[in-house]
């Protein structure tokens, strides 16, 4: 009997250290975050997207200050805590970066599907990023509110469902693998569960972000993008219904959420 209280006392020990150890790593992580926040490289790329906004660009040689992001033309502040959203110009529910597209192509005359062929960070790609950290900039500190009024809206959202908890390929994978609960960690990192609101700054309300690990910024396409890889899918379209319909799920659910984009990442 000695010997099993002996042996029952040392898992609760084990067990107790384990959930010690969780807790430091969760924590040390956000404090390496907190003492980055000052010097985020993310701040170059505002000032970049903020000067390729009002700068004349494009065989038209036209800026994107009549650009509108659904607050009406040239209205940058506000607008992306309620993207993705219905366009009635374009038919489609896009997000900022599809919008910037439609935007680049309708006033500064670039092809459109140049532009989404072009690989990430690589020319007018990377000044779609530079473009899309600004936008989000502009929000710092504002709460999520995607509209959901329209049909499209509702219809995007429920096809982003869908596809959170849509599991295949060879790892059998979903989103909602990594996703889809409360508590789980991959590394020492900690994955939130993006299926409900999971608070202030998390999830969707932290992308765009720079991620320290590879010296890039990452747009919410391009962390989308690297999901499926994860995930050992193809890659999705840049900006296609796919990726549009997955930030709008996220986004509804994130309804509430203070966003702190541009944030830093490891």
């Amino acid at each position: 009997m000695k010997t099993i209280s002996m042996i029952a006392a040392s898992l609760a020990l084990a067990v107790s250290f384990g959930a010690q150890a969780q807790k430091s790593a969760a924590d040390g992580i956000a404090e390496y975050r907190k003492m980055l926040e000052d010097g985020n490289p993310a701040d170059l790329f505002e000032a970049k997207g903020e000067d390729l906004w009002k700068t004349p660009r494009g065989p038209k040689k036209a800026t994107l200050q009549a650009c509108d992001l659904g607050l009406g033309p040239g209205v940058v502040k506000g607008a992306w805590v309620q993207l993705p959203r219905y366009f009635a110009d374009t038919g489609l529910v896009q997000d900022v970066e599809s919008r910037l597209v439609s935007c680049m192509s309708a006033l500064q005359g670039f092809d459109a599907a140049e532009l989404k062929k072009t690989a990430f960070g690589r020319g007018e790609m990377a000044n779609i990023t530079a473009l899309a950290t600004w936008i989000a900039a502009s929000s710092r500190g504002q709460r999520f509110a995607l509209p959901q009024s329209h049909p499209e809206e509702k219809r995007f959202y429920e096809l982003g469902k869908r596809a959170f908890f849509f599991r295949g390929g060879p790892m059998d994978f979903s989103c909602a693998s990594c996703h889809g609960e409360a508590g789980k960690r991959i590394r020492l990192q900690d994955l939130p569960d993006l299926t409900k609101n999971p608070g202030d700054g998390i999830g969707f309300a932290a992308w765009p972000a720079y991620r320290v690990s590879n010296g890039q910024m990452w747009s919410m396409q391009l962390r989308l993008n690297d999901c499926y890889r994860q995930q050992r899918f193809p890659y999705p379209g840049f900006a296609s219904d796919l990726t549009v319909a997955l930030g709008v799920y996220m986004g509804v659910n994130a309804k509430g959420a203070e966003s702190i984009a541009p944030a830093i990442k490891r």
